[in-house]
């Protein structure tokens, strides 16, 4: 497949880099001018479990009038419609769309702004990765993506995507009900995101923590029961339990929320524990944890202009 990567990030890279050593056309296309020029003259290094390698990889820092078969919008949620607007000549009339963010939110608008028709919903489940400098990622850990239809694209078109990212070498499947996935990722998601931000805990941390574990598994029963009365078909039974088993399998994980923090960045807590109130007014509920947990990560932001 002729695949464009829009965002070159670590996870991006990885993505990236996988694929096109799996022997697809990539292109990746990212604003950073010396990581696009590291990529171009060197290739794209990545290093992980598995060992490391160099894959040729054309980068670009703007969109070229090309059309591909595949985008993959590999940007932050905040970013998602923005990087959307840009894809230009890389959309062709039978070109798909494949956006992976963390929570809930980005879909939507990255559907307004190239058709929720051609749009497919990923999710990246156990991933972990950070980028060493220009032109090189590393990724600790990479258990499974999941993609499914925003909307209407065939189910054959889905499958297709998903066997391109198998042939990379990713856990990859098709999935007929994506939200419910992405809802039990957002359940194990706000558990931790918001209360590490805050705390600067790990996973594990936090999971221990007297206090803070207790607040912990309040925003993930919030968060299951909102997804309840939404209507949404999430398999969990005990959520308390479900993100305590979660917890336990990565207990000295950061969260992005908690790398974000530290790196003086704008976290994307907005679409990940923010999510749940949003959802909550949808069937006239509240989600007062959430809403609370989230108030105080966009305060700690503050100072760095949120």
């Amino acid at each position: 497949m002729r695949i464009a990567v829009v965002g070159c990030g670590a996870m991006g890279s990885v993505y990236a880099a996988r694929l096109a050593r799996a022997g697809h056309d990539v292109l990746v296309v990212d604003a950073w001018a010396e990581h696009v020029r590291a990529i171009g003259e060197n290739g794209l290094h990545v290093s992980g479990p598995d060992g490391a390698f160099a894959a040729p990889v054309r980068a670009l820092t703007s969109a070229p009038d090309e059309p591909v078969d595949l985008v993959v919008l590999a940007v932050k949620a905040a970013d998602a419609a923005a990087a959307a607007r840009t894809l230009g000549g890389l959309v062709g009339p039978d070109t798909v769309v494949l956006t992976i963010q963390n929570g809930l939110g980005s879909a939507e608008a990255v559907a307004a702004e190239v058709g929720g028709a051609r749009l497919a919903v990923g999710i990246a489940k156990g991933f972990g990765a950070s980028l060493e400098g220009p032109g090189r990622a590393h990724h600790n850990a990479m258990r499974a993506l999941r993609f499914g239809s925003y909307d209407s694209l065939a189910p054959g078109e889905v499958e297709r995507v998903a066997d391109a990212w198998r042939g990379g070498g990713f856990d990859c499947a098709a999935v007929d009900d994506i939200a419910a996935m992405q809802w039990e990722k957002l359940i194990c998601n706000v558990a931790y995101s918001a209360p590490c931000a805050l705390t600067g805990m790990t996973v594990g941390q936090v999971l221990e923590h007297t206090e803070m574990g207790t607040v912990s598994r309040d925003a993930a029963a919030e968060a299951w029961e909102i997804a309840r009365a939404r209507g949404i078909a999430v398999q969990v039974d005990d959520p308390v339990e479900f993100v305590r088993d979660f917890g336990a399998r990565m207990p000295d994980a950061k969260p992005s929320a908690l790398l974000d923090i530290e790196a003086g960045r704008v976290s994307e807590i907005g679409f990940i524990n923010g999510a749940i109130p949003r959802e909550a007014d949808k069937v006239g509920a509240h989600a007062p944890v959430n809403a609370t947990l989230t108030a105080l990560v966009h305060t700690r932001e503050a100072v760095f202009g949120a």
